[in-house]
């Protein structure tokens, strides 16, 4: 049976703060746009139910939360009906990719009212019930292979340290690499096109944290919007500068950008781009831009701030040799 996504569920809303759950103690969970934040005295939902985040870095997530827990304000509930398995709404609205419905430029929203008639399939109770638990042996099989990658990656990052941490040539970023921010073109939405000829329009919705390079996009613009726009090429790099600010991402495809991110671009004279992704994700760099955002509500990191922190600058030979570590460590990530 065909329903809306509103004949399964309500829409729910949070006014907390983090900074309200500050110092409190209790036996129910609250949760964030990154998940769990700690325990409180008290709750909001009575039932399991299913959160999505409406605001900044990562909107249209969605997550499942157990009864008797909460959500902060960056988040808005959906709570199941009679008709559905809290389970299996979870899975639907996962797939149904809420981020495409973004609007804002600086702090990205999405609203209940824009994405309440997005249709799908309504199976039986007793369906979902087999389709949930086969799912959730899927993902269980999922978890434990991003168990091993999480391990590679850590010893990628222990011998980056190894090699680097005692490195005393650096420079200034923005004396070795260019950098320039993205731009939208306004109104964001009329440019959106469904044509496959159409120029990848890369969001910050588009890339997971583990990812290295972006290689596809889920939404395309006009050839009026990209001229609009920012354009970056294959091999460029872009950095988040709102939010989860400060990660960094290699291009694989040609695009335009959201002005959420940071182009850096020019830098291959002086460095392999191996090296300075993992250089860029280091704690050496980010604790710098930890220390350099500004803004009360949302940090931003600017190009300014980007091109005035030191970055370690080791001989070509050894960002190499480190790149090679790093290749063969991928290829072991393949091996079945």
């Amino acid at each position: 049976m065909k329903v809306k996504l509103e004949d399964v569920c309500e829409r729910g809303s949070s006014n907390l703060k983090q900074s309200d759950i500050i110092g409190l103690k209790g036996d129910y969970p609250i949760y964030g746009a990154s998940g769990y934040i700690g325990n409180v005295n008290f709750y909001h939902q009575e039932r399991p139910y299913v959160a999505v985040v409406k605001d900044g870095a990562g909107i249209g997530r969605t997550t499942f939360h157990p009864a008797k827990s909460s959500v902060i304000g960056t988040m808005q509930y959906l709570l199941p009906k009679d008709n559905v398995l809290p389970e299996y709404l979870c899975y639907v609205v996962k797939y149904m990719h809420l981020e495409k419905y973004f609007t804002g430029a600086t702090i990205p929203h999405i609203y209940f009212r824009d994405y309440k008639n997005e249709q799908f399939n309504l199976d039986s109770l007793e369906k979902q019930a087999e389709i949930v638990d086969v799912l959730g042996k899927c993902e269980r099989i999922i978890a434990d292979r991003e168990e091993e990658l999480k391990k590679l990656d850590e010893l990628i990052k222990a011998r980056f340290v190894e090699l680097f941490d005692n490195c005393n040539k650096e420079v200034l970023i923005g004396e070795v690499i260019d950098i320039c921010r993205g731009a939208s073109p306004r109104p964001i939405q009329s440019f959106i096109t469904d044509d496959p000829e159409g120029v990848n329009w890369i969001k910050i919705g588009d890339v997971s944290e583990n990812s290295l390079y972006i290689t596809h996009t889920s939404e395309r613009i006009t050839a009026e919007g990209a001229k609009k726009s920012r354009a970056v090429c294959k091999g460029d790099f872009i950095l988040s500068n709102s939010m989860s600010f400060g990660r960094p991402y290699i291009l694989g495809i040609d695009g335009c950008v959201h002005d959420g991110w940071l182009i850096l671009s020019g830098f291959r004279k002086v460095f392999n781009e191996l090296y300075l992704y993992h250089a860029l994700r280091s704690e050496y760099i980010q604790n710098q831009f930890s220390g350099k955002v500004n803004g009360a509500t949302v940090k931003n990191l600017n190009s300014d701030l980007v091109k005035s922190t030191y970055i370690k600058l080791p001989d070509k030979k050894e960002q190499e040799d480190f790149a090679y570590f790093v290749e063969q460590v991928d290829k072991s990530k393949f091996v079945a």
